[in-house]
């Protein structure tokens, strides 16, 4: 397979996991009154398209994905501050991940890492939108969505792997 036709399957790749984490997150979603957020399943498929697809793919589907997530969810307040909690989110994972080669611990603590500052991030955007005891609320429920995404990203990547030339 020519290098063109490779970055056209990873871009189409991209598109169907960023099409994927919107769903995931608009299915699965529960609010959170206390911070006036939401806990959704969006960090999967960003954490997917992280350890497939690299940093780049992975800033694309987290911040277009949390961004547009919440446009259509009905939580606007929090579209510019998902760009940017979620972008991190891919960036970090997917280039922490490239860097963990094939060792196992440091795959985990790449997405962790990842997961850590998106829930930092929202901590900001629940202390900057509320006040800062919503944003220690949210603490709590950003580490369980994200430690949720990446146990089923954890579980699906090696199967997709397996069978997906990228």
């Amino acid at each position: 397979m020519d290098k063109s036709t490779q970055q056209l399957n990873k871009l189409i790749f991209a598109a169907l996991l960023l099409a994927i984490t919107i769903v995931f997150g608009r299915i699965f979603i529960i609010p959170i009154p206390w911070t006036h957020g939401n806990v959704n399943l969006c960090d999967a498929g960003i954490l997917i398209a992280a350890m497939l697809l690299g940093p780049v793919y992975g800033t694309a589907v987290g911040g277009l994905g949390g961004l547009f997530l919440d446009l259509i969810s009905g939580y606007t307040q929090y579209a510019p501050f998902s760009l940017i909690a979620h972008g991190l989110e891919g960036l970090l994972a997917g280039w922490l991940y490239k860097k963990a080669g094939k060792n196992k611990f440091a795959e985990y603590g790449a997405n962790l890492i990842a997961i850590l500052v998106m829930v930092i991030c929202y901590f900001f955007a629940d202390s900057i939108l509320y006040n800062w005891v919503a944003g220690v609320l949210g603490i709590g429920t950003n580490i369980l969505q994200g430690i949720v995404g990446m146990v089923i990203a954890i579980l699906i990547v090696p199967t997709i792997k397996k069978r997906i030339n990228l």
